[in-house]
């Protein structure tokens, strides 16, 4: 096998030769992290892209999550769904909280807000969805119920960066939103993420509190974590953010590829984008169903055999993982079948059409 291999998500990467200035202005300053003139120029540059009222950079996707828990003084049981990566589970769990694992809608692949109500009890103090792929959640289902039971909502918006529905950003819902910006996400900063924040009173808290609770010298107060993002990690976001249009656009037609040649064949159910305003097209996610030529891990095999490293995302189930097993036993049956069909094709900003043929040749052959 001479062709190179494909994997699932790969990051974006302007070119090098554009970073050089930002490490030399790093350098000039010498301040390589607390708050430094690059972290603050990338939340300015998100806040005003995303068009959102406040962000507050991190370290990464967990630590903003686990922070964003902290921040509302969430205890007790929180709802969620399992069809998830694990960093949303472990959040939970880190901050000494049980998760309740809610089944999903199998056109959003989404917690189903007609499932949440049944799962409250007098212990629930919110509910974490996550915009899984970057669909939309049912936001105004969930924060009806929420308004109703007196939760908070926290969205697991890893995927979400940059999606819109009618009325603007995916990430001014809930309570709070936490983003990942890990390297193979849509925008990244090789590690990072954030917490969207709906005003200055709320970001100047969680600031506080990912900064060990450090307000100054002599002062802490509250028993926080470092989740600071590094000067580094701020001037990549900074290059990224010249070139994520041109690479979510990228992304588009990779997408619309796929579509147009794989929406007829029998076996692969395909799943058009519900976002209702504007997609980043994170993922490509398919179900392969018993009419398929093989099974699901059969083709997951077979596509690697030639190189190619399409995902199982997400399989298995949080609630099947010994860590929950004991928390929550789930009554998730729509959740489980996806799980075990779900595959994730290739898909980012610089991926060759001609790769993404590749791929859809196998499928379709």
């Amino acid at each position: 096998m001479n062709d190179k291999p494909i994997y699932v998500t790969e990051p974006y990467l302007p070119p090098l030769d554009e970073f050089i200035p930002y490490l030399e202005q790093i350098w000039a300053s010498k301040k390589l992290t607390n708050n430094g003139p690059m972290h603050q120029q990338l939340e300015a540059a998100l806040r005003d892209y995303l068009g959102v009222p406040e962000i507050a950079l991190f370290n990464n996707g967990t630590i903003a999550l686990l922070t964003a828990l902290q921040a509302l003084r969430i205890g007790g049981e929180v709802i969620t769904t399992p069809f998830s990566f694990v960093a949303t589970g472990h959040s939970l769990l880190w901050n000494g909280i049980t998760p309740v694992f809610v089944d999903i809608d199998p056109q959003t692949f989404n917690l189903d807000p007609e499932k949440i109500e049944a799962a409250i009890t007098p212990r629930t103090t919110a509910i974490m969805p996550v915009h899984c792929y970057g669909n939309p959640c049912d936001v105004a289902a969930i924060q009806e119920i929420a308004d109703t039971y007196n939760l908070k909502v926290i969205y697991d918006a890893a995927h979400a960066f940059g999606v819109e529905d009618a009325g603007g950003s995916i990430l001014r819902h809930g309570d709070l939103s936490a983003i990942s910006f890990h390297a193979t996400k849509v925008f990244n900063t090789f590690e990072g993420g954030a917490i969207v924040c709906p005003d200055a009173k709320t970001k100047r808290h969680i600031d506080n509190l990912k900064n060990f609770g450090i307000v100054n010298e002599t002062t802490v107060v509250a028993s926080g974590i470092n989740g600071k993002m590094s000067e580094i990690n701020a001037a990549f976001g900074l290059l990224q953010l010249k070139h994520i249009d041109q690479a979510i656009s990228h992304r588009e037609k990779v997408y619309r590829h796929y579509l147009s040649h794989l929406g007829g064949v029998d076996g692969l159910d395909i799943f058009e984008n519900v976002a209702g305003g504007k997609s980043n097209y994170a993922y490509f996610p398919l179900l392969v169903n018993e009419h398929y030529r093989m099974t699901r891990d059969e083709l997951y095999e077979y596509l690697r055999d030639h190189g190619i490293y399409a995902r199982r995302y997400f399989y298995p189930l949080l609630s099947a993982h010994s860590c929950y097993r004991d928390h929550s036993p789930a009554q998730t049956p729509v959740a489980e079948k996806m799980s075990r069909q779900i595959l994730c094709l290739p898909i980012s900003g610089q991926i060759e059409l001609g790769e993404v043929q590749r791929v859809v040749a196998l499928l379709a052959g």
